[in-house]
C-alpha cells in the first residue's frame, strides 16, 4: 500500500487564468520520484475522490505539480494557501525510461506540457510546447532555462510558432535525427505523434492523461486499450502507466 502524505504548500503561483502552479514539502515522496510519475491528492472540500495530478518537478525535500481549474475537486484544490496542508499518495505509476546521451525530442500540449520539465533539462534534447494561444503559454521561462532548443506553439500564431506543436516538431524531424519521443498532451496530440513515430521508426514514450479512481490498481475507471490478447489487451494506467512505449497502446 502507498503511503500518504500531509505535505506543506510551500509556494503558490497562478500561472494563467484557472491554471496553478504549487510546492509543497514532501522529502519521502521527493526521494523517490522518477520524471512522468504523477500524484493522488485529496483536493478537500466535499469532494471525495483523489485527483491524478502529474508531478511536474521535484528536488531536495519539495515536489512541484500544476493543475487546471475543471470540476469540483480542482476547484477545492485552487482555494489552498500557503501553509495548508495537502494530503498526497505517491509518487505513483512508472515514468519515462531514458537512456543516458540520447538525443531526444520532448513535446506538450497544454497542460501536458507539466510532466515533460524534467526531461527539457537532459542534454541533447530539443522541446516543443503547444498552446492554444498566447494567453494560454506557461511555464516558457522553465523550459527556456532548462533547455537551449525550445518552440513555443500556438495553434492560432498569437505567439512564437504558427500552428500546431506537432507540425513544428515534424519539421525539426526531416532535418534532425532523434533516438526518441517523448510526448504527454490530449489524444489527438498523442494520436498523431505515435503515427509519426512509427512512420519514421523512432521509438517513442506517451503519458496517457485518464480519469482515475483509486490510483492504485483496485479499481478499473481508468483502463486503455494495448496492442496485446486476452487479459493483457487492457491495462490500468494508474499502475502500468501513466508512461507506455506507443507500440503498446490503442488511440
Amino acid at each position: 500500500m502507498k503511503k500518504i502524505y500531509s505535505c506543506e504548500l510551500i509556494m503558490k503561483t497562478e500561472l494563467c487564468r484557472g491554471v496553478y502552479d504549487y510546492v509543497v514539502k514532501a522529502p519521502e515522496i521527493s526521494e523517490l520520484a522518477e520524471i512522468g510519475q504523477f500524484l493522488h491528492i485529496n483536493c478537500g472540500g466535499k469532494t471525495l475522490l483523489r485527483r491524478p495530478i502529474s508531478i511536474c518537478d521535484f528536488g531536495e525535500g519539495f515536489v512541484r505539480f500544476a493543475f487546471q481549474v475543471k470540476g469540483e475537486g480542482t476547484t477545492e484544490l485552487a482555494k489552498r494557501e500557503v501553509g495548508d496542508m495537502i494530503d498526497i499518495m505517491g509518487p505513483l505509476g512508472h515514468g519515462f525510461k531514458t537512456t543516458e546521451g540520447e538525443k531526444a525530442v520532448v513535446i506538450g500540449g497544454g497542460i501536458g506540457v507539466f510532466p515533460v520539465l524534467g526531461l527539457a533539462r537532459r542534454k541533447n534534447t530539443a522541446v516543443f510546447l503547444g498552446f492554444r494561444n498566447k494567453d494560454m503559454v506557461v511555464m516558457e521561462d522553465d523550459f527556456k532555462e532548462a533547455c537551449d532548443n525550445v518552440t513555443i506553439c500556438t495553434d492560432d500564431g498569437s505567439y512564437g510558432y504558427d500552428g500546431f506543436a506537432i507540425a513544428a516538431m515534424g519539421e525539426y524531424l526531416l532535418e534532425n535525427k532523434a533516438d526518441i519521443i517523448y510526448c504527454c498532451g490530449p489524444k489527438p496530440m498523442l494520436k498523431a505523434v505515435k503515427q509519426i513515430a512509427e512512420h519514421m521508426n523512432i521509438p517513442c514514450q506517451l503519458s496517457l492523461e485518464e480519469r482515475m479512481g483509486c490510483g492504485i490498481g483496485a479499481c478499473l475507471t481508468c483502463v486503455c486499450k494495448t496492442t496485446g490478447t486476452g487479459m493483457a489487451e487492457h491495462k490500468q494506467v494508474c499502475t502500468c502507466g501513466p508512461v507506455f512505449d506507443a507500440k503498446e497502446v490503442v488511440l
